[in-house]
């Protein structure tokens, strides 16, 4: 009986601490699973029905490959309701990875509970980017970079797996909008835009062999400064006044058109009456 124990004992602990007369009759943990974001893998668990409040738990993962059970630093004495952060476990994103959880007792030990397999490359959540958007006459200047993370792996994994930017750009003045695809550049340019116009930009990221990109908020900015109030108020102003003017020169030339007509209309009697005169006398 004391052999059956043990080899039982040694089957299920694997890599796990060894503890003298520990029996297998624990409930063992429940929806082991890994949530990744941004390239920051987390498992979680349940402890299973009637769990002693006393109990801890250990994981551990398997990278396929080398089909080795290993321990993961950090997460060998968890408590109820902790998780385990298994980012520097899975150093590889292109490798298939899975991770089980084990409640221990001094003197007790469940069965092994199995996640599902991952994969960081395709089953990661890719959050939004960081956007800035500005004009540039009668263009917009993109620039996106990677969004701050914890740690150097995160950081260099995330902008390995950048490949396109997929671009929804719309003009707030009437609503127009269109779609573009860009190859990652941390500096991009949208063109052909109407200077002096608003328009609103929203980025999201595209990874080969993964759809579950969130796409950012929405950055506005006018092509090229808009004429300010007091500006276009010099403008009409200044058009008022040369529309005035224009019409008092065009006033006065009809007048002085009219009082040259008369002046001549005037004087031209009298010099009929001399000419008559003249021409009796002779």
């Amino acid at each position: 009986m004391g052999l059956w124990i043990f080899l039982l004992l040694h089957f299920h602990l694997g890599n796990a601490p060894r503890i003298e007369g520990v029996s297998v009759s624990l409930p063992a943990p429940s929806n082991v699973s890994i949530s990744s974001f941004n390239m920051e893998h987390t498992l979680s668990f349940l402890p299973g029905p009637e769990t002693p409040s006393d109990t801890l738990f250990i994981v551990q993962v398997l990278r396929f490959r080398r089909n080795e059970w290993k321990r993961v630093a950090g997460c060998l004495e968890l408590k109820v309701g902790q998780t385990c952060n298994l980012t520097r476990a899975f150093k590889d994103p292109f490798l298939q990875y899975q991770a089980r959880v084990q409640a221990f007792t001094p003197s007790q030990t469940s069965t092994w509970t199995m996640s599902r397999r991952f994969q960081p490359q395709s089953d990661t959540v890719m959050g939004p980017p960081d956007v800035s958007v500005s004009g540039c006459g009668n263009c917009l200047l993109l620039q996106v970079s990677v969004p701050a993370v914890k740690g150097q792996q995160q950081y260099q994994q995330l902008q390995s797996l950048y490949r396109e930017l997929h671009l929804h750009v719309q003009r707030t003045r009437d609503g127009a909008q269109f779609r573009l695809t860009l190859p990652y550049k941390e500096e991009s340019m949208i063109t052909y835009l109407q200077p002096g116009v608003e328009y609103c930009v929203t980025v999201s990221v595209n990874v080969l062999f993964n759809s579950n990109s969130i796409p950012s908020k929405s950055f506005c900015a006018f092509t090229s400064p808009p004429p300010s109030r007091n500006s276009l108020y010099l403008v009409v102003s200044l058009l008022g006044a040369f529309s005035v003017v224009g019409l008092l020169l065009v006033g006065l030339a009809v007048y002085g058109g009219q009082l040259s007509y008369e002046l001549m209309r005037q004087r031209l009697p009298t010099n009929l009456v001399g000419d008559q005169s003249l021409c009796a006398a002779t």
